[in-house]
């Protein structure tokens, strides 16, 4: 999940401006993460919850 997070918040655009948001209030990297990793969690959570039905893809 740290890894998720780490490069959820370098390509995501929300959460590359929650990331950039904290590291310039002045929050350690790991911290970061961890908001960022909580972040990821609460929206895989609501995806659960909605039931949501992944496309089947072949590539």
């Amino acid at each position: 999940m740290f890894q998720a997070a780490l490069v959820a918040s370098h390509h995501n655009p929300l959460l590359k401006t929650i990331a950039d948001r904290l590291l310039a209030a002045g929050k350690p990297h790991k911290v970061v993460i961890t908001a960022v990793a909580r972040k990821l969690v609460t929206i895989a959570n609501a995806l659960c919850k909605s039931r949501f039905k992944w496309p089947n893809h072949v590539t």
